[in-house]
Formats: C-alpha cells, structure tokens, sequence
C-alpha cells in the first residue's frame, strides 16, 4: 500500500470508525452492527480532501469521464475533492451531486453540478453497506441521460452492498475495506 492511502487509511481509522460490540449501532438499513463509519469527519478535513482528490483521481485518472459525483452528502466532498485535483493536473472532471429528493422550486431535478446528458460519469460513495444508496445515485444519474461507467467507494463494508451495485455497473472499486479499517 502506497503512503497517501496508509495515511487515508490511518485518518479514517483516527477520525472515522468506531466499534462497540457491547452497544452495536443502528444502521440506515435497520441492522445492526458492532462498527460504524462515518467518513465525513474524514472527508471534510483539509488532509483527508488531498488524500481523496490525489488516490481517487489516480483510479480513474485513465477512463474518459466527464464528472464525477453522487447522492449528497456523504459523495459531496470526495466529488469536489477529484474535481479539483483533476484540474491541477491538468485534466479537468467536473462534479456533481445527486440530490435525496427533487426541488420544488427552480430548476427542480435530482442532478446538479455542471453535467450534461451524454456525458461519462463515475458515481462515488463514501461507505456501501446494502448499495441501496449507491443504486439510487445510478438511477437518478442514468434518468438525467448520464451514461455511469464506473462506481468508486471509500470504504465497503464488506456486506453486499459493492456486489449488487456490480450488477448495475460494469466496473466497481472500493479503496478499502471494513476488514482493513478494523
């Protein structure tokens, strides 16, 4: 393992993950579990965004994509953080982000961000545990005429969620998983 994802995977450890075998936690979709994960305290410091933009962007630096983005909130940061790593380097992928519900005012619609329909995206998620999430940001993107060619997770936790969103889409790849955060 490379040093930027040793330090990313020392920061979620840090920031991030928490097990409580005596207490589990709830989770989105109703189970239970002695780990959660919560990226966020991850993906909105300063070192995590660089960490991200730099390991994200090397993983698909080579597939010609548009954007990048997914359902909001937990996909915002990663998304902005590629964006703009992207365009240091000299090769621009804009975001976007998949709103949970439509507008009821303005432009309304579930996608916003500087996309277009026809473009090659990639969807990002911060943890997959069902992938219910992470097919709901496919759907919504594939409604808006964006063709998704790949799916990029932060942490998998390793209970189903990245093979059901592999029925969807062709390529999916987690950077880590909850084994490797324990």
């Amino acid at each position: 393992m490379d040093l930027k994802r040793q330090e990313l995977l020392r920061l979620l450890r840090e920031k991030s993950f928490r097990y409580r075998p005596d207490q589990p936690f709830k989770l989105v979709s109703g189970r239970e579990s002695p780990y959660y994960v919560d990226c966020r305290p991850t993906t909105f410091s300063a070192q995590g965004l660089a960490l991200i933009g730099e390991i994200f962007y090397k993983m698909l630096r080579d597939l010609q994509v548009d954007a990048i983005g997914g359902l909001t909130l937990g996909a915002d940061p990663i998304a902005h953080a590629v964006a703009l790593t992207s365009f240091l380097q000299g090769r621009p992928i804009n975001s976007f982000s998949v709103r949970k519900a439509a507008k009821e005012h303005g432009t309304g619609g579930l996608v916003v961000g500087d996309v277009q329909p026809g473009q090659r995206v990639v969807i990002v998620e911060d943890v997959i545990t069902s992938g219910a999430s992470t097919l709901k940001a496919i759907a919504a993107a594939r409604e808006f005429g964006l063709e998704v060619v790949k799916v990029l997770i932060l942490v998998d936790r390793e209970e189903g969620g990245k093979e059901a969103v592999a029925q969807a889409v062709p390529q999916v790849e987690a950077v880590f998983t909850i084994s490797e955060l324990r």
